[in-house]
């Protein structure tokens, strides 16, 4: 009773949520990301309109933490179920937070921000049948699809997935990925990214403990499940990245965004958008190894690299990820200050 109880009042979501809050799909469907060969490129596109037309890309995880310290969602258990309402007042905190921190020169429409994202949740927690809304869900949605480091959301998804001694509880875990794989299944992409009970122990197969830096190596190798949330973050930071080389098949002059090599094609290269829609020319097919670049360097900087670790001056392979101590940090005991502040007034 109380479940389908709880359904009726999240699809009886106020009047000014249901047709403001679709527009977001339709927009979306106008982006022909479709048309993207690859599921994890697609889905990532898509995550990425979805977070710029939120404009969640303009808050950073440190806001979500805050946000949801100060609606009270810490001192609840993960699996505890939330109103509609509830998740439209944090929503709705972190837009109006996010307007005073915006500078006079740049505006966001808050309300049709709050509507957006509390609709696409609810799309999110409908694409699969049974879902409830639980705390669970809207910090790891937040946390993923916020903006800021990638690191810095996996250093705070694990606070939320391990014990006390900072270490990795596989059930909760297992609980955000099915959280997080709610995602791909709401911009229908489910089937490429698809759930198993194996899956969170598969992450870490060899390890019987696994900390925080263990953890954070997702960063550099994650699993198949989790391969669109890099890229979304790798699209983010490439968006206005300039190529000054011509693409071999479309021979745009310039390419911005991703560019892509042929390994056995001397000198064939491809835009993002080409190599995305499996465009090929000449003797290059689409079986060719492609190299992926988000940058440029000219054959000077090139240059100079290669002398740099041959020298040893330059190192060769930098760490996916800082490494963090692995002890949890505790909150301080301000009790003794408290009391002595009380004495001086």
């Amino acid at each position: 009773m109380e479940e389908g109880g709880q359904r009726d009042r999240r699809r009886a979501a106020p009047a000014t949520v249901g047709a403001e809050g679709r527009q977001i799909f339709v927009e979306l469907g106008e982006q022909n990301f479709d048309a993207i060969c690859l599921s994890t490129y697609r889905t990532a596109c898509k995550l990425r309109f979805i977070q710029k037309r939120c404009n969640l890309h303009l808050i950073d995880i440190y806001n979500v933490i805050e946000a949801v310290r100060d609606a009270g969602l810490n001192a609840v258990e993960l699996n505890a179920g939330i109103s509609v309402t509830r998740v439209e007042n944090l929503v709705s905190s972190l837009f109006n937070q996010l307007s005073k921190r915006l500078p006079t020169t740049y505006t966001i429409n808050a309300r049709e921000c709050t509507v957006l994202l509390v609709e696409f949740l609810l799309a999110a927690i409908d694409s699969e049948p049974d879902s409830q809304l639980t705390v669970l869900f809207v910090k790891a949605i937040l946390a993923t699809l916020c903006g800021g480091k990638l690191v810095d959301k996996l250093r705070y998804v694990f606070s939320q997935v391990s014990d006390s001694n900072g270490v990795l509880v596989q059930s909760k875990f297992d609980g955000f990925l099915r959280e997080a794989l709610k995602l791909p299944t709401a911009v229908h992409e489910g089937p490429s990214f698809g759930y198993s009970n194996t899956l969170a122990r598969s992450c870490f197969p060899q390890q019987k403990r696994v900390m925080l830096n263990m953890f954070l190596d997702i960063v550099a190798n994650p699993p198949q499940c989790l391969v669109w949330l890099p890229l979304m973050h790798r699209l983010a930071n490439v968006e206005h990245v300039y190529h000054p080389v011509s693409c071999s098949y479309c021979r745009c002059n310039s390419m911005t965004g991703f560019r892509y090599r042929c390994l056995r094609c001397r000198g064939y290269q491809l835009c993002q958008n080409c190599f995305w829609h499996g465009n090929a020319s000449g003797s290059h097919n689409n079986q060719h190894q492609m190299k992926e670049h988000s940058s440029w360097k000219s054959p000077a900087t090139k240059l100079g690299r290669a002398l740099g670790r041959t020298l040893g001056c330059v190192s060769s392979r930098e760490p996916p990820h800082p490494i963090y101590p692995e002890e949890p940090e505790r909150t301080l005991n301000l009790a003794n200050i408290v009391s002595l502040l009380h004495e001086c007034t």
